[in-house]
């Protein structure tokens, strides 16, 4: 699975070796659903069309042309645990939107350059998985 704690800066270095447009998404101080989306949208310096809500946020990652185009694409999430322990179902439902875009930018063999998401910092004990769906904030 691609959704894996390690230390960021050896991926970091690999990653701009290799060519790859990185990504940092920093979940320090977000406590809510709304500062998530805002995060997100920020982060990926997503288009104006994004919606701030899950399908939003999957649609924007299984687009992703206005970033640099490179061999490969890398998200760091860091800052995490806090987000994952104060929100668990929806730390559940990102983790599994996450999982669905790397799914996406593996398959097929078009030459679409590959997304990787790691989560930087010590690993916990995953919450309960949750349904997705769009329950507010």
């Amino acid at each position: 699975m691609s959704l894996d704690p390690r230390p960021l800066a050896p991926a970091l270095a690999a990653a701009e070796e290799a060519g790859w447009a990185t990504v940092r998404l920093d979940l320090e101080g977000v406590r809510s659903k709304t500062a998530l989306m805002r995060r997100c949208g920020r982060a990926l310096r997503a288009p104006e069309w994004f919606g701030a809500n899950w399908d939003a946020l999957a649609d924007a990652l299984s687009d992703l042309s206005w970033l640099p185009a490179a061999p490969g694409r890398l998200l760091v999430v860091t800052s995490w645990r806090e987000y994952a322990e104060a929100r668990p179902a929806d730390w559940e439902i990102l983790r599994e939107v996450l999982e669905e875009a790397v799914d996406f930018w593996r398959q097929g063999d078009d030459g679409r350059p590959p997304l990787t998401v790691l989560l930087a910092g010590p690993a916990t004990t995953a919450p309960g998985r949750a349904r997705r769906a769009d329950n507010g904030s």
